[in-house]
This record gives structure tokens, sequence and C-alpha cells, in this order.
């Protein structure tokens, strides 16, 4: 909105030229997505508790996590609130991209509150069927695939990590490809989301790094000096990015060892299927695994255990599942486990970007 209501007032008056640029747009939607949060995290979390939405604990989980029975939740929804509002006021909304993020991103995040209402109205862990959940989540990212898949200018083309001239085409397929991307990053952000501050630390470095790449993805000339695919209109996506890695770090000020409220899967459901959704649109899918590599392990580590699990009848790989649990049963502090992965999280992000050069 203010790309609107100010630049065209910088033929009168220069300063308001600077809205022109997608850099300063960017810093300003983190900026005010940070202070949404920050300012109203407060009366959120008076809100929440006045009405008695605290957090459900897993019966199996670690005894130190019983403490947390009763902690507000669904901070989510302020999370949401604030990355939307701060994408309307300081991207190009004629962009199709961004309409196209936000509607995923609301869309993920209805499945997440329905998820949590239901724990918090059952008293239990239990919300949505992992089936009903799932075939939620297919709809909204298979029209992510389509919408791509048949917008002007795109292809199902793959850019790969460190080799320069393999674009692998996977024609149709792509739309499967989206989903299994979106779905899977979902999913994965959902499953990490188990200690204070644990998710929202790797989740700002995402966002900060897919920032970086939707601009360039977005402009031709560094596009193809740096030989990654040049998406029209992708540089507004990198505005839409800040904006979530603004609202990462508000979220963090109230979520950070003690926490004083967790966002429910109305949070993790839909930042992960908004980093999905922009490593599709930047061409940049594979490097997710990557960027987000801290969640891919998680994933990967309950997958391992379950499956490990009835292969052998009974037997464990890890002393729990997702990953960062095992490390509680080791005796590792909550911030010490939660503190080294931001920092693999730190690594993980500075290798991606350092893939820009090694193509």
């Amino acid at each position: 909105m203010l790309y609107y209501f100010l630049y065209p007032l910088s033929s009168d008056f220069a300063i308001f030229n600077v809205f022109r640029y997608i850099t300063f747009r960017c810093i300003g939607a983190a900026v005010t997505a940070f202070l949404i949060l920050f300012f109203l995290g407060e009366p959120f979390i008076r809100f929440i508790r006045h009405h008695q939405i605290g957090q459900v604990v897993r019966d199996d989980g670690p005894a130190s996590h019983f403490s947390k029975r009763g902690v507000p939740t669904m901070g989510g929804m302020l999370i949401l609130f604030s990355i939307v509002n701060a994408t309307l006021l300081w991207t190009n909304l004629t962009n199709h991209f961004i309409w196209l993020i936000l509607c995923v991103t609301l869309w993920f995040g209805t499945i997440g509150a329905v998820d949590d209402f239901r724990k918090i109205s059952k008293k239990n862990s239990h919300g949505l069927s992992a089936r009903g959940k799932m075939i939620m989540q297919i709809i909204g990212a298979s029209m992510v695939g389509v919408f791509l898949y048949t917008h002007p200018g795109f292809d199902g083309h793959l850019s790969v990590p460190f080799l320069k001239n393999i674009h692998p085409d996977l024609g149709l397929w792509y739309i499967l490809f989206a989903i299994l991307v979106i779905v899977g990053s979902s999913n994965a952000v959902n499953l990490t989301d188990g200690l204070d501050g644990l998710v929202t630390g790797p989740t700002v470095i995402s966002g900060t790094v897919y920032a970086v790449f939707s601009y360039l993805a977005g402009h031709a000339v560094l596009s193809g000096y740096l030989n990654i695919p040049f998406i029209s209109g992708a540089g507004e996506v990198a505005v839409f990015s800040s904006a979530l890695a603004g609202a990462g770090l508000g979220f963090l000020w109230f979520n950070s060892f003690p926490a004083q409220i967790f966002m429910g899967d109305v949070g993790s459901l839909p930042l992960g299927a908004a980093l999905g959704t922009v490593a599709i649109i930047t061409k940049q899918e594979i490097l997710l695994a990557i960027v987000g590599g801290i969640f891919v392990m998680e994933a990967l580590s309950v997958m391992l255990q379950v499956g490990y699990f009835k292969m052998t009848g009974g037997k464990r790989i890890f002393l729990m599942a997702p990953f960062h649990h095992h490390f509680e049963k080791k005796g590792w502090a909550e911030p010490k486990v939660v503190v080294r992965f931001w920092i693999i999280s730190i690594i993980l992000g500075l290798v991606a970007l350092g893939t820009i050069k090694l193509r």
C-alpha cells in the first residue's frame, strides 16, 4: 500500500523515490513485522491466558516439558498477522506471486488453527487426524503447483546447487514435486517446533537467505551474472521473506527460553509452507534441503525412528524423536540444544549462500 501511496509522490518529493527499491522495502517489511509483534505480543499473551488457551504436552515427552502445560499457545496467529500486514504495506500488490504466497500461508495457517483448537478443546495432543491434515495440505500445495506451472514464463526445470548447466525438466511431474516440497517443508517445520525458540531461529535464518535469493532471481542482470534462473517478479518475494524473518525475530522476543508463548501448529505449518513456496518460486527448491537443514534433520529423525522401530520390533535409533529430544534425554539443557541448532542453521545458511558462486 505504501508503494502506491508514497512512490507516486517521488515526482514532487525526491525522498519518496526510495520506495522503488526492493532492498529498502525489504528492510521496511522486516522492521514493520518485528514492531507489530513486539508491541502486540504482551496484550496477545494476556488475551490468550485470559481465555485459557494453553499448551497441551505429550504424556510420553521429556519430563522437563510437563512444566510447559498451560503456557499460552497459538502465537502463530500473531505471526501471521504481522507477516500479512507488513507484506501488504510494503509490496507491489499487483505481483501475482505475493498473493499466491499469502493465500497458501493463510490456508496452512487455517489448518494449523483447527488442529490447535481441537487439541485445546480435547485437552490432549490429538488434533486433526493425520489423514485429514494431509489431504488439506495437499489441496493447498497442489493449487500452488498448478498455478506456477501454468504461469507464463514458468516451467518444470529444476536448478541444481553446485551444478552449472544441469537443469532437469520434470514436465507435469513438477506439480507433484511442488506438492512434496511444500507439504514436506510444512511438516518438517512443524516437527521441529518442540523447544523454546528452536523453530523460530532457523525460520528467521531461512527467511533471510531466501530474501537474498528472491532478490537475485528477480534481477535480470544479477541472475544472469550469477547463473541462477531469472524469474520475472520474484524480487517482490524478497519483501515477503523479509517480513517473515522480521516476524520471527519479534516472536523470538517472547518465545525464547523460558517461553512466554508458543506458536502452535497455526504458526509452524504456514511458516514451513511459506518457505517451501518461496523456494519453488525462486527455483531454489533443492537448496531448501540445505537452508532448512535443521528441519530436514528433524523430519528424517522421525522417519528413521518409526521405520527402525517397526523393522526391529521395538528397537530405537534415538533415545527419542524428533532429534532435539534425543539430546534432552542425554542431559543437554534446553537452551544449549536450541542455541547449538541455531549455530548449525547459520552455517547451513552460509553454505547455501555460498552456492551462488559455486556453480
